[in-house]
C-alpha cells in the first residue's frame, strides 16, 4: 500500500526525492495531505454572506504597546535608517491566544503602502522564511550570530508586516492547548483581528493603502482573509482596512490543479520517464483525494523515487551538505534555514524581538508539523473565493517561480482558465536589467507572472527580479516589457 506515502509526499523531508531546507523544514504545504487531498466592492456581501447580526472582534487596549515594541538594533544588525517593531497581539484574552509580529518599515514610511507578508504551511514560519530568507531587510550569515543587509528588501518600496500565525506557529501561541487545532477559518478570522487590533496599535497606518502577499498554503491563507476583511469592511463599525490587492506565489489554490500540474512538470523537466509519466496519464484521477486508486499511487511513488536526491523547491539548486560542491544558479545558499534556526534561538535575538516571553513551547521551531497534521478546514480549491475578489475590484495577481518543484508552474496555469476570464494583454516577457525576468499575462481582473530562475521561495532566488514584480503589483502596472533586440 502506498497511500501513507502519497499522503505524505507533500514537502515533508523524505529521504529519497525531497530534501529539507537546510536540514529545516521550510515546508511550505507542511503535511498538507496528510490531513486532506459579478459584484463590485460597494456590493461584495453575496447570498452566501449571511450575516444575521454583527459581533465586533476583540479589540484590547493599545496604548504604549508600539514604543514598546520598538526593536533599537537587533543583534549583529548592520546600521539602517527605517525603524523596526516586533511583538505580540493578543487575538483571545480569555484563551491567551496572541499573534507574533514583524514590522519592519521603508526608509520614508509614509509616503509608502502597507505590505502584510504571509507564509503557508500550513504550520510555517513568516519571520523565519519570509523576513529573514526571502524578502525581509536582513539575511544570517553561516555564524548564526550577525546579519547582511538585503539590497532588495521589499521595504524599499512599502512597509511590510510579517505575521506567525496561527498561534503555534514560530513565536506565536496560546494558553489553550486545543488552539493548537485549528484550520483555514479559524486562522482567517484570527488574522483579521490581527490586523484590526495591530492598526490600532499602528493607527497611522488605518488609511493606508494596504496589500496582502504570501505563498504557498498562503494560497488559502491570502484570498481568505482578503475575503474576511471585505465582507466586515461593510458590516463594522470598527476600522475600516483599505484593502487594494493580493499577490499570491507558487500558491496552492486547487487539489487537481497541483497534483496534474506536479507530474506533468517532473515529466517535462525530465524528472521522470515517459513510462512513469504515460502511467500516471493513465491511471490517475485527481478530481479529489478519494478518487486517487491504489494503481495511481504506486506509480506516483516511482514518480518521487525516480526523481533522486533533489532540492524539490528549486530544482536545479544544491544541497545543503558540507561535502556538496555544487554550484547554485541564483546564488542563494541553501544552508540559510541552518543559520536562521540558530540566530532565532539565541537568547539575546528574542529578547530584541520580544519574543518568547510568556510560555512559548520548546524552540523557536520554521515549521509545527503538529498545527499541519490536525488542520481541520481545507477546501479542495480557493478558486470561487478568487473570483469572488476579482469581481470585487481589488488587484489580483499570481506568481510562480518557474523552477519550483513542488508547486510548479504549470499548477497555476492549469488553474488560470478555471477563473473564466478573457485575455487583455497576451503574454509577453518582461525585463529585468535587460534580460527576461519572466512572463505576464494580463486577464480580465488577474494578472499571471513568472518568474524566471525562480523556485519555490521567489525572493530567496530572485530577489531583484521579485522586487521588481513587486514594485509593479503595488503601482497596478503590468511588468516592464523586453525591448525588442536587434
Amino acid at each position: 500500500m502506498r497511500r501513507a506515502f502519497f499522503l505524505v509526499l507533500s514537502l515533508l523531508c523524505l529521504t529519497a526525492s525531497v530534501q529539507c531546507y537546510a536540514k529545516r523544514k521550510y515546508g511550505p504545504l507542511g503535511k498538507l495531505t496528510e490531513v486532506k487531498r459579478s459584484k463590485r466592492l460597494i456590493d461584495y456581501l453575496s447570498e452566501d454572506d449571511v450575516v444575521t447580526e454583527y459581533s465586533p472582534v476583540y479589540i484590547a487596549p493599545q496604548e504604549g504597546l508600539k514604543e514598546a515594541d520598538e526593536i533599537l538594533t537587533l543583534p549583529g544588525q548592520p546600521k539602517v535608517n527605517f525603524s523596526q517593531y516586533s511583538g505580540y497581539v493578543t487575538v483571545d484574552s480569555k484563551a491567551g491566544r496572541a499573534l507574533f509580529y514583524y514590522f519592519t518599515e521603508s526608509e520614508d514610511p509614509s509616503s509608502k503602502p502597507l505590505v502584510l507578508w504571509l507564509n503557508g504551511g500550513p504550520g510555517c514560519s513568516s519571520m523565519g522564511a519570509g523576513a529573514m530568507t526571502e524578502l525581509g531587510p536582513f539575511r544570517v550569515n553561516p555564524d548564526g550570530k550577525t546579519l547582511w543587509q538585503n539590497p532588495y528588501s521589499w521595504n524599499k518600496v512599502a512597509n511590510v508586516l510579517f505575521l506567525e500565525s496561527p498561534a503555534g506557529v514560530g513565536f506565536s501561541y496560546s494558553n489553550t492547548s486545543s488552539d493548537y487545532i485549528t484550520g483555514d477559518k479559524k486562522t482567517a478570522a484570527d488574522s483579521y483581528t490581527f490586523l484590526v487590533n495591530w492598526l490600532e496599535r499602528f493607527p497611522e497606518y488605518k488609511n493606508r493603502d494596504f496589500y496582502i502577499t504570501g505563498e504557498s498554503y498562503a494560497g488559502h491563507y491570502v484570498p481568505q482573509l482578503a475575503d474576511s476583511i471585505l465582507v466586515n469592511n461593510k458590516i463594522t463599525n470598527q476600522t475600516v482596512i483599505n484593502l487594494k490587492g493580493i499577490a499570491i506565489g507558487n500558491a496552492y489554490i486547487d487539489y487537481t490543479d497541483r497534483w496534474t500540474g506536479t507530474y506533468d512538470h517532473f515529466w517535462t523537466s525530465a524528472l521522470i520517464s515517459d513510462e512513469i509519466h504515460e502511467g500516471i496519464i493513465s491511471n490517475c484521477n485527481f478530481s479529489s483525494e478519494a478518487t486517487v486508486s491504489e494503481v495511481c499511487e504506486d506509480y506516483t511513488y516511482q514518480a518521487h523515487e525516480a526523481t533522486g536526491n533533489i532540492f524539490i523547491y528549486d530544482i536545479y539548486a544544491p544541497l545543503c551538505s558540507s561535502s556538496s560542491n555544487a554550484p547554485s544558479t541564483s546564488g542563494f545558499d541553501p544552508c540559510s534555514g541552518d543559520y536562521v534556526f540558530a540566530y532565532l534561538n539565541t537568547p539575546e535575538v528574542q529578547k530584541a524581538l520580544h519574543a518568547n516571553t510568556t510560555g512559548v513551547p520548546g524552540p523557536w521551531e520554521d515549521c509545527n508539523d503538529s498545527i499541519g497534521s490536525d488542520w481541520q478546514d481545507m477546501p479542495d480549491t480557493v478558486l470561487p473565493t478568487i473570483k469572488k475578489l476579482m469581481a470585487s475590484g481589488i488587484g489580483v495577481w499570481i506568481y510562480s517561480g518557474d523552477i519550483d518543484g513542488i508547486i510548479p508552474v504549470t499548477t497555476t496555469r492549469y488553474s488560470m482558465p478555471k477563473l473564466g476570464a478573457p485575455v487583455k494583454t497576451p503574454w509577453y516577457p518582461w525585463d529585468s536589467q535587460g534580460e527576461v525576468g519572466g512572463y505576464v499575462v494580463e486577464y480580465q481582473n488577474v494578472t499571471f507572472v513568472t518568474i524566471r530562475g525562480a523556485g519555490h521561495f521567489v525572493p530567496s532566488y530572485q530577489p531583484e527580479r521579485a522586487l521588481i514584480f513587486l514594485s509593479s503589483f503595488l503601482q497596478g502596472k503590468l511588468p516592464p516589457k523586453q525591448s525588442k533586440q536587434k
